[in-house]
């Protein structure tokens, strides 16, 4: 399966043929180096690992030095496995991935952590309705409400929605259609939005319900 690292630049618009404007978030996807290659003989499956964003030696460990330096890559931080299926291209360690593996039109599927949003009530992390603003509920307008049975079983059981930790998770966005690709500076311009912030990690791969279809 196809797939490339990048960073996420933030979002802008373009217009297609027939002049209507269409929301873009632009990714400056790669160069990316093959870092380790995994088979089925090896490892039990066919991978291959992607490494992104240079960086001097001395931010890495001297684990990750010595897989570099095995792989015959840059120094890179950012590490990433995309599986591979029978029919996709065979890559070699060392081997430089570029924006231009993906084409206009073809369909993504792109995988980030989303914004963190702190501690959240559950009428903005559930969307729940709240309780009604008259009949004297003065503070109760946003509350959750009733969380289950009384004397049987006599508490709640673990799981329910409610208030907590909102964001900051890995959420992956299926089938956007890539609007542009700008080999020379390695961008990728995706239509609609894509999870994370400015500067966050992502990862897009060729389309998996779309390889089905």
């Amino acid at each position: 399966m196809k797939g490339i690292i990048g960073k996420k630049v933030g979002m802008t618009q373009l217009f297609d043929e027939k002049g209507v404007v269409v929301p873009v978030t632009v990714i400056e996807a790669g160069p990316c180096y093959v870092t380790q290659v995994k088979t089925v003989e090896t490892d039990g499956y066919n991978a291959i690992q992607l490494g992104f964003e240079e960086v001097v030696e001395r931010k890495l460990t001297k684990g990750q030095k010595g897989h570099l330096q095995k792989a015959g890559t840059p120094t890179v931080r950012r590490l990433r496995e995309v599986r591979s299926d029978d029919g996709d291209p065979q890559y070699n360690l060392g081997d430089v991935i570029k924006a231009d593996i993906f084409q206009d039109g073809e369909i993504v599927d792109v995988t980030g952590i989303s914004k963190g949003k702190g501690f959240a009530g559950g009428v903005k992390r559930y969307g729940f309705a709240g309780g009604p603003k008259t009949h004297g509920q003065s503070d109760r307008h946003r509350a959750p409400g009733s969380r289950g049975a009384g004397t049987t079983p006599g508490h709640t059981y673990p799981g329910l929605r409610g208030p907590g930790h909102m964001g900051n998770e890995q959420v992956t966005v299926q089938n956007l259609k890539i609007a542009l690709v700008d080999a020379e500076r390695n961008l990728i311009a995706i239509r609609g939005a894509v999870p994370g912030p400015r500067g966050g990690l992502v990862l897009v791969r060729a389309s998996k319900k779309a390889q089905k279809a």
